[in-house]
């Protein structure tokens, strides 16, 4: 694994780093949160063990940032705040684990493996005439491609894994929204940007399919 360590404590970045880099894996260090928003933008990695307090923006800050420019890599993150709401409030943010200090390296290590077997299995994906990129948030047929906030891209990849399967709004809500509590008609409205940006497309081959009564599916089309 190439991995993105965000950590401001010299002491804790040395032991994950040594720890890592005896299983083989490369570490690069970023001890603010500036850098490490540039070092994820002009890298690449393949995860990231976030440190929620940093000196200047801190890791929620860092991980708005990583989302809002389409950097997608799983991240982890790492904090004293053990309080529901906190968890919470990293996981909306955009980190895909959350892990509380003090812990054990082998458990860290289990999570980062978990991450990055995750996010190997979330390359391009081609259904259709079109190719879904989850870590870019992308949607490509021919020469065009279209842009994915986070949740049009979450949206349409989990019908993607689906192709062909009804699903439900109460399903996709639980996906998509990771059980923050939404009305499930905004599944309604999602699908309605995601089916624009297809609009868009070169004769995509692909189309969103209401279902009565059930939710909606993902067809390939002639």
């Amino acid at each position: 694994m190439r991995v993105l360590l965000v950590e401001d404590d010299a002491n804790l970045a040395r032991i994950i780093t040594r720890g890592l880099f005896e299983r083989g894996h490369a570490v690069k260090v970023s001890e603010t949160g500036g850098d490490a928003v540039q070092q994820a933008v002009s890298g690449r990695f393949d995860v990231s063990i976030l440190d929620w307090e940093l000196p200047d923006l801190d890791g929620i800050g860092v991980l708005r940032a990583w989302r809002s420019a389409g950097i997608g890599m799983p991240v982890i993150m790492l904090t004293g705040r053990g309080d529901t709401d906190d968890k919470v409030t990293g996981l909306r943010a955009g980190a895909d684990d959350y892990l509380a200090k003090p812990f054990e390296f082998e458990e860290l290590l289990a999570r980062l493996e978990a991450l990055f077997r995750r996010g190997a299995l979330e390359g391009p994906i081609q259904v259709g005439r079109v190719v879904v990129d989850p870590r870019k948030r992308t949607v490509a047929a021919a020469d065009t491609t279209e842009k994915l906030t986070e949740r049009e891209a979450a949206l349409l990849i989990e019908l993607v894994r689906h192709l062909g399967e009804p699903l439900s709004r109460a399903q996709l809500v639980e996906k998509v929204w990771r059980g923050e509590p939404v009305n499930p008609n905004v599944v309604d409205v999602y699908v309605g940007y995601v089916r624009a940006k297809l609009e868009k497309l070169p004769s995509p081959g692909i189309a969103i399919t209401s279902v009565r009564k059930v939710g909606f599916r993902l067809d390939v089309i002639e």
